[in-house]
């Protein structure tokens, strides 16, 4: 069924959110938290280095990322590679930036990685998607269009994404063009680029140099790569073939070990930790070896899984110890940090959802993240994009941001006049501090009812996923194109025309 726009919708004098201003990243002024000793942290790189001396590593499928390995020294026996003591941290900590800029084509939208400075991203990857007209659906590639225009109107979301859902409906071996293609020209932030193999981070760095221009490219992060390990201790040969394509291009590359703990790592924190160090301190080392400079990130998708059905879980105080070590051991190397957010394995926009979504959004705030993947929309374990949830997810985006700016200590926040213009007994509700700061003093969500229950209930009793459903429509509807140059435009076009008649329609990646 397709999505209706009612005239009363059109109608609505403006949404709520219009007036708040965007900001390209979140500058964080609250401190991390900290859940391991100087002792613990050394403890727990030691033992990763141990699981990279002894067991290693194994890279399936790329003879060349064993022959960067074996010149730089490294014991390699077929496509396992050990590392002596400390050879990563050296390799890591001697090149790796601790801060880089990734630009957008609107300079405006240009993000930081690094230092205070955290970027939130909505989800990534579903090859379903949600909302509460249409129920759980395959996704399209309309369904993904209309997901990057509708992030882009979101104002506490700082980056336009990758695979904000899976358009099934295009052939797999061709449909990153496609995605590509929609960041580009629906949305003017950031954006990531194809992850799967050499070849399709190729086409993502030949499109981004259509838009950027070659000059441009070859001197800064236009792209932003996640390479993922197959816990426990494997890449294969399409995750190392994108990093070292992305590497060679000076383009960032998260590297991301996915773990669940007592599947693909130890059932304990601890364990997973130095599973996660290891696996990711190799991934960085071999970034550095490939190109020494190149821009880079610690990663850290590392949750729990339900010892009775085996399933994912989120919103857990374990997954939230993880992130938070992460952060510190990341910290300690160097490098920014590239987590995840507001997760869930519930199947509708509901209070399991919201629960499991605020545990894991805070969780990677506290742990400093500096980019952090999957912020809004993220149902049923990664199964599901979800428009309601994406709102709703949008709030708590906007929450964070809001409490990690602090406490404002300027005069006008002290509000020293105003107490002492409206003396004891009074109240501040007609003052001219409260007129001039109710706007902007605390912050407005946009799901939220605080009407009294006779006023919620004559308007319609609606629960915050309908209401929710009713504002990601509205931002659609308010959707403004920012355009794209006709000639960028152009070549674009052509140049996927050109790539999709290389090879015939597969169903398959």
């Amino acid at each position: 069924m397709a999505r209706t726009r009612s005239s009363a919708r059109r109608r609505a004098a403006g949404r709520p959110d219009a007036a708040i201003p965007r900001a390209p990243y979140i500058r964080r002024q609250l401190g991390e938290v900290g859940v391991l000793s100087e002792e613990g942290l050394a403890l727990i790189e030691a033992n990763a280095d141990r699981i990279l001396s002894e067991t290693g590593m194994e890279f399936r499928g790329d003879p060349e990322v064993l022959e960067v390995f074996a010149e730089a020294g490294c014991d390699v026996t077929g496509e396992r590679v050990r590392f002596a003591p400390g050879f990563c941290r050296q390799k890591i900590t001697a090149t790796a930036p601790a801060t880089f800029l990734q630009h957008a084509r609107n300079p405006a939208n240009t993000v930081r990685m690094g230092g205070n400075a955290t970027i939130l991203c909505p989800s990534w990857g579903p090859p379903f998607v949600h909302d509460l007209d249409r129920g759980r659906r395959y996704a399209t590639y309309a369904d993904f269009q209309d997901l990057v225009r509708l992030h882009h109107t979101l104002p506490w979301l700082h980056h336009s994404g990758g695979v904000v859902c899976e358009p099934v409906d295009l052939p797999a071996n061709k449909r990153h063009l496609d995605m590509l293609y929609a960041h580009i020209r629906y949305s003017d932030r950031a954006f990531m680029g194809a992850f799967i193999g050499a070849e399709r981070a190729g086409h993502a760095l030949d499109m981004a140099r259509i838009v950027f221009g070659d000059d441009f490219v070859a001197q800064n992060p236009v792209l932003y790569c996640v390479s993922n390990t197959n816990a426990p201790l494997v890449m294969d040969a399409h995750m190392s073939g994108a990093l070292k394509t992305y590497a060679r291009a000076g383009q960032p590359v998260a590297c991301t070990p996915w773990v669940l703990t007592g599947a693909m790592s130890p059932t304990t924190v601890a364990g997973t930790l130095a599973q996660v160090l290891a696996e990711a301190m190799a991934a960085l080392t071999l970034v550095q070896l490939v190109n020494p400079g190149a821009p880079c990130l610690m990663g850290s998708f590392a949750s729990t899984m339900s010892m009775q059905t085996g399933a994912p879980t989120f919103g857990t105080p374990e997954a939230g110890l993880m992130v938070l070590a992460c952060g510190q051991l990341a910290r300690r190397l160097g490098v920014p940090l590239h987590t995840v957010g507001t997760l869930s394995s519930s199947k509708l926009p509901d209070g399991q959802s919201q629960q499991e979504a605020a545990w894991g959004l805070l969780m990677a705030m506290f742990a400093g993240a500096n980019l952090i993947n999957h912020a809004t929309g993220w149902l049923e374990g990664g199964l599901v994009t979800s428009f309601e949830k994406t709102m709703l997810d949008h709030d708590l985006c906007g929450k964070v941001a809001r409490f990690f700016d602090g406490i404002d200590l300027s005069e006008n926040a002290q509000a020293m006049a105003a107490i002492a213009a409206t003396g004891p007994g009074a109240h501040f509700l007609g003052s001219e501090h409260t007129q001039a700061n109710f706007m902007s003093a605390l912050f407005r969500p946009l799901t939220t009812d605080d009407n009294a229950f006779e006023h919620w209930k004559d308007a319609g009793g609606q629960d915050a996923a309908t209401r929710a459903n009713t504002l990601w429509k509205q931002s659609l509807d308010s959707y403004q194109d920012p355009g794209l140059d006709p000639d960028i435009d152009g070549a674009l076009r052509e140049y996927i025309t050109r790539r999709k008649a290389e090879q015939p329609d597969r169903d398959y990646f």
